[in-house]
C-alpha cells in the first residue's frame, strides 16, 4: 500500500471564522509527518531557519522536516499560540532548538524586531521561508473591499518584503530564501482575486531577487502548492466546499503538508546549489503554464 492511500479523499463539513485558521480545530488534522518522509542526512545541520506561518499546515511540516535535518528553527506566527506550542513540542522532540515569535508580519517594525531576536539568539540566519499568508473569498470584484485588498497585500506581499529586507544584511554566500507561492498565481481563482494577485507578485519577487542576489551567492526559489489541507481551507471556504476540497484533482484528493516539506528541504540544501529563480510545483498533477 502506498502512503497516499492512507490520506483522506474527502473531509467533513466545517468552517472557521478567523484567518489564518487553527490547525487544532480541523477534522481531520493535517498530516505533517509520516515515516516514509524521514531523513537523517542532516542536510541542514547547523543552519538557522526563519519560517513564517511555521506554527501549522505547510509551515509545521517544514519546521519538523528542517529540525530533522539539523536546523535551528525560528517559527514566526500571528497569534495561534496553541498550534505554535504544539509545533515547538514536535521540534523539541527532535532535539532541535526552536524559537517562537508572535506578531503581524504586515508590520515593518515587527519584522525588524523579529530578525533582531533571531540574531540575538543564534547570531546568524541561513534560510528564510516566507510562508505565511491569508486569503478571503468573494463572489465578485465588486464585493472585494479596499480594506480586504490592503490586508491581504500586507500579509502576503509586504510581509515577505519587510522580512527579506530585514534579513538580507545577515545572509551570506550559501544562504537561501524560499517563498511559498500558489497554483493560483498561474491559473487564477474567481473567488480569491486578491490572494491570486499577491501570489503572482511573489513569483515575480522570487525571480527578481534571484537575479539581484546571485552575485552574492544567495539563492531565491519558491514552492507552488496546489490544493493542500491546511487551516486556511476551513477558514476561507464554506462547509460544502471544504467537504469536497481537492476532489477534482487528477489524484482524486487534496495534498497533505508532509508532501511539500521535502521540496523546501531540497531547495534549502546544497543539493539545489545550481537552482535559483525557480518554482517547484507540488499540486498532484495539475498542469500549469510557468
Amino acid at each position: 500500500m502506498s502512503i497516499d492511500e492512507n490520506f483522506p479523499k474527502s473531509f467533513p463539513k466545517q468552517h472557521q471564522n478567523k484567518q489564518p485558521g487553527s490547525e487544532s480545530q480541523m477534522n481531520p488534522m493535517p498530516i505533517y509527518d509520516a515515516p516514509e518522509y524521514h531523513n537523517d542526512g542532516k542536510r541542514l545541520k547547523g543552519k538557522v531557519a526563519v519560517i513564517t506561518g511555521g506554527d501549522s499546515g505547510i509551515g509545521r511540516a517544514i519546521s519538523l522536516a528542517f529540525a530533522r535535518e539539523g536546523a535551528k528553527v525560528c517559527i514566526v506566527y500571528k497569534d495561534e499560540h496553541e498550534d505554535a506550542n504544539k509545533t515547538k513540542e514536535l521540534v523539541d522532540k527532535e532535539g532541535a532548538d526552536c524559537l517562537l515569535i508572535s506578531g503581524d508580519i504586515g508590520c515593518e517594525d515587527f519584522c525588524n524586531d523579529c530578525i533582531n531576536q533571531v540574531m540575538n539568539k543564534y547570531k546568524s540566519i541561513d534560510i528564510l521561508i516566507n510562508n505565511a499568508a491569508e486569503q478571503h473569498t468573494v463572489n465578485s470584484l465588486e464585493e472585494l473591499t479596499k480594506e480586504q485588498w490592503e490586508r491581504t497585500f500586507k500579509t502576503n506581499i509586504f510581509g515577505p518584503f519587510y522580512l527579506t529586507k530585514a534579513a538580507l544584511p545577515h545572509l551570506k554566500k550559501g544562504s537561501s530564501i524560499i517563498n511559498t507561492v500558489s497554483i493560483v498565481a498561474y491559473k487564477g481563482h474567481e473567488q480569491l482575486i486578491d490572494y491570486s494577485v499577491t501570489k503572482g507578485g511573489l513569483v515575480a519577487f522570487t525571480r527578481s531577487l534571484a537575479k539581484g542576489l546571485a552575485s552574492k551567492g544567495i539563492r531565491v526559489n519558491a514552492v507552488a502548492p496546489g490544493p493542500i489541507w491546511t487551516p486556511l481551507i476551513p477558514a476561507s471556504f464554506d462547509e460544502q466546499k471544504v467537504s469536497k476540497f481537492g476532489s477534482t484533482n487528477i489524484m482524486g484528493r487534496a495534498g497533505q503538508p508532509v508532501e511539500l516539506a521535502q521540496a523546501y528541504v531540497f531547495l534549502a540544501s546544497q543539493g539545489a546549489s545550481y537552482i535559483t529563480g525557480e518554482v517547484i510545483h507540488v499540486n498532484g498533477g495539475e498542469m500549469v503554464e510557468t
